[in-house]
């Protein structure tokens, strides 16, 4: 990762560019890497912070979407934001989505691409297999439309990061809150401009979930990515970075 990590305040981030505030947040095996063509394509003109969500740190009792999402906002207070754009992918989405029901007044928009929060075919509550590497680089694969965007470096981490007793406990209380907070409901109250950016051939939240999206949020739009899964800003950056930079450029009428 070529971005320098800041940590202050028990705060761990990335930050680059100034201008407008989009804050990025990532998934639940989304190391910060995943945003690393976003980030380079966007620090010239916007003020870029990319928070470390705790998920291997805050107390395991307690650790859930909306603890991050409680997260998100001591983070965002200490850094003196508001009105920012929220960009999240996965479990990042869903946090983004927890937190702007509760504190609207601190986001100007949100971005949510591969978004959990309604449905999400997850990695099925368990890794039974988790210390065969052919088996969780198949999981990884399973991410993406292009097995190929599954590098080895990607593999690698996933596999060190499953093989962690601490860390895959943590993953599958997360994954389990995840599913537990169904946003169906809630998501009416979101008044706020709203793009999904999704992969048409996403297996863990599939099409559907983003149409639903769609008709539940009231100011959403819904742009598509052919050939693409979970993970649009890794595995079609160009065009993930197309979408975003048009529907910034109409919200903050450029």
């Amino acid at each position: 990762m070529k971005y320098e990590v800041t940590e202050e305040d028990g705060f761990k981030y990335i930050e680059a560019g100034k201008g407008q505030t989009l804050v990025l947040l990532h998934g639940l095996m989304g190391e910060l890497s995943n945003w690393e063509a976003t980030i380079d394509h966007f620090k010239d003109h916007y003020h870029i912070v990319v928070p470390i969500l705790p998920i291997y740190d805050l107390p395991l009792l307690t650790l859930g979407v909306k603890s991050l999402s409680k997260y998100l906002h001591r983070f965002l207070k200490f850094k003196k934001l508001n009105q920012v754009v929220l960009i999240g992918n996965s479990l990042g989405g869903h946090v983004g989505l927890v937190f702007t029901t509760a504190h609207q007044e601190f986001v100007k928009a949100l971005v949510l691409t591969g978004s959990s929060g309604l449905y999400e075919n997850a990695f099925g509550g368990s890794f039974p297999r988790r210390e065969s590497y052919d088996y969780v680089r198949e999981k990884v694969e399973y991410t993406f439309h292009d097995p190929a965007t599954a590098t080895k470096e990607l593999v690698d981490e996933v596999f060190k990061t499953i093989n962690d007793r601490s860390r895959v406990i943590r993953i599958l209380a997360l994954a389990k809150s995840a599913i537990r907070h169904n946003m169906a409901k809630e998501l009416s109250k979101i008044t706020i401009p709203v793009s999904l950016i999704w992969g048409m051939q996403d297996k863990i939240t599939p099409p559907e979930v983003a149409t639903e999206f769609h008709e539940r949020l009231p100011n959403s739009e819904l742009n598509w990515v052919d050939q693409c899964g979970h993970a649009p800003m890794m595995e079609r950056p160009e065009i993930f970075i197309d979408f975003l930079d048009k529907f910034l450029n109409r919200i903050l009428l450029k």
